[in-house]
């Protein structure tokens, strides 16, 4: 019941107070839905920060996606100026205003010549409102009333002439942007937010390390929530993008496939089958620990899948991970003339945190890779906060979670000032590998562990891997009398067994001959034995044979010794 009530109240705020959306990306979503609808918005800011290419998105994205005409009136530029600025992004200028749905006043202003006279806006008043009933205008932008203040010299005037023009603006219920100078410890110059107070947007571009990031700060809002902080925003190809942590919910759909790391004993150690696709991976490790090599051999694994893998590199060149992978069995070079592999390397102080990430997902945009290597992101942390590097990253992972993109991401943590940006991002990968320098019996031998895998059964060993010219190898735990056993140690430990077990396969092997031999004398024997016995057998047969054979002679014998002795005739004899 409390959760319809609070529902009912939010739709209740939303009908006292409606908005026009911008459609500029993001920032509909802080504004919860736009600007105030009917009402006057201030965008204020240093030159160059965005103010009139935000008036102008303003008015085309009415255009184009709800069908609001609009007007744009500027005191600075001449409507070819304002037409060739645009000129590279996506807003047609020209064919809005040949289809009657935009109009781009520009008003040239010349003091020496204009002002004469008592001063007053009633001549602009008239044109604008001109120009609103001709083209059924919804949305007006004013690009910039500063121009008026240094024009004219009587700004009391000015400012009051202007209140005079923003309420005719509100009175006829047009939803209007109007963009100002940021004054010395002022939001404008001449202090026109104090009457323009419903909306005010502020834009700056700062400096941090020589790298350049634009910010914005909804500063006020009257009658709505809004987001508070400062959002990095950058202009792309398509426009002025707002960047907010909250732009992506946590509403993802997930897999249960897995797929192969590439290395069979990594593969062995996270439940014999891998990662999960779509899921994060984090190989976070020292200099010279092998995360590109890890990185790598996963985008080897994907290409022999058949799928497509965008590698951004922010250390090495394209020829020099060629050059190295080949070093360890891995063949790049056929993916990438087979189309399966794209590469973008690029120094990470050639852009800001906010322009690496849209230069990133347009890539993403236009490959449509199911696996993306960032090698190393720590890189990026160059001339920026932790915190920013922190929420850079998070707006990524989540962007790419979001596409069902598998992201395997690289840190160094030699840098101890990443160390908290770290901290944040393992939390929201769902794979942590950690590379570690084993030191022993004076080696430096590479190691490897799992610190989490969610969702799978995963060894929690630490197992050695070893960099050959045939592959990445994660070689069977040796334990010792001190401990896991690496390197030569190692290799002589399985030297020893090896003997040890050959000793006793040669001992088992004697043994079995013995015994076989022993075996054939006993057959050998017994054969023997039966021979003999066989020959007694025949001897004792024949004797046996002969004594019945004298048997019978004898009874034969005396039968005949009967006859002769009686005086019976043959016949009668038994």
């Amino acid at each position: 019941m409390a959760n319809t009530d609070s529902e009912n109240l939010g739709d209740l705020v939303r009908s006292r107070l409606p908005k026009s959306p911008t459609g500029i990306v993001g920032f509909d979503e802080i504004t919860g839905g736009g600007l105030p609808a009917g009402r006057p918005s201030l965008v204020c800011g240093p030159p160059g920060t965005g103010k009139s290419l935000f008036a102008l998105q303003f008015l085309v994205n009415g255009i184009k996606l709800y069908g609001e005409p609009g007007v744009f009136l500027t005191f600075e530029q001449s409507r070819a100026d304002v037409v060739a600025d645009v000129s590279s992004l996506d807003l047609d200028i020209d064919g809005l205003e040949a289809d009657g749905r935009l109009l781009v006043d520009a008003l040239m202003l010349e003091p020496q010549a204009i002002e004469t006279g008592e001063f007053n806006l009633e001549a602009l008043m008239v044109r604008l409102a001109w120009a609103v009933e001709k083209f059924g205008a919804k949305r007006v932008a004013i690009d910039n009333v500063e121009a008026l203040f240094a024009a004219f010299t009587k700004p009391a005037l000015v400012r009051s002439e202007l209140q005079r023009l923003f309420r005719l603006l509100k009175d006829q219920g047009l939803t209007t942007v109007i963009t100002g100078e940021r004054g010395d410890g002022t939001l404008t110059r001449h202090g026109i937010e104090e009457y323009l107070s419903d909306c005010v947007v502020v834009l700056d571009d700062r400096v941090v390390q020589d790298v350049a990031t634009r910010r914005l700060r909804v500063l006020k809002y009257r009658g709505s929530n809004h987001g508070r902080n400062e959002y990095p925003f950058l202009i792309g190809a398509h426009g002025l993008e707002v960047l907010p942590i909250t732009s992506l919910g946590l509403n993802k759909q997930v897999s249960a496939e897995r797929v192969s790391t590439g290395v069979p004993g990594l593969d062995d150690m996270l439940g014999g089958e891998g990662v999960f696709r779509g899921s994060g991976i984090l190989v976070s490790g020292s200099s010279g620990t092998g995360k590109t090599t890890i990185g790598a051999s996963f985008a080897d694994a994907a290409c022999q899948r058949g799928e497509v893998v965008l590698f951004f590199s922010f250390e090495e060149s394209e020829a020099e991970i060629h050059r190295n992978m080949s070093s360890v069995g891995l063949d790049l070079t056929g993916w990438v003339d087979r189309g399966l592999l794209h590469f973008h390397c690029e120094r990470p102080t050639t852009r800001g945190l906010e322009d690496h990430l849209a230069m990133m997902q347009q890539l993403i945009q236009e490959k449509a890779p199911t696996l993306v290597v960032i090698d190393p992101v720590s890189s990026l942390a160059r001339g920026a906060t932790a915190f920013d590097v922190s929420a850079m990253l998070m707006r990524q992972v989540y962007y790419l979670k979001a596409a069902g993109i598998t992201a395997v991401m690289t840190v160094l943590t030699d840098e101890s000032d990443l160390a908290q940006s770290i901290i944040n991002i393992s939390s929201l990968v769902d794979t942590s590998l950690e590379l570690v320098v084993l030191t022993a019996l004076g080696e430096r031998n590479r190691g490897l562990y799992v610190l989490k895998s969610r969702g799978t059964a995963h060894s929690n060993q630490i197992r050695e891997f070893v960099l050959s010219d045939t592959g990445v190898e994660v070689v069977p735990v040796v334990i010792g009398a001190e401990g896991l056993l690496t390197g030569s140690a190692r290799i002589a430990a399985e030297s020893a067994e090896r003997v040890s077990a050959e000793s006793m396969s040669l001992e088992s092997e004697e043994l079995a001959r013995a015994l076989e031999r022993r075996r054939e004398t006993v057959d050998e024997h017994v054969a023997t034995l039966r021979d003999d016995f066989a020959a007694e057998e025949r001897l004792t047969q024949r004797l046996i044979t002969a004594s019945e054979q004298r048997q019978e002679a004898l009874r034969l014998d005396r039968l005949a010794q009967g006859r002769r002795r009686t005086v019976r005739p043959p016949e009668v004899e038994p």
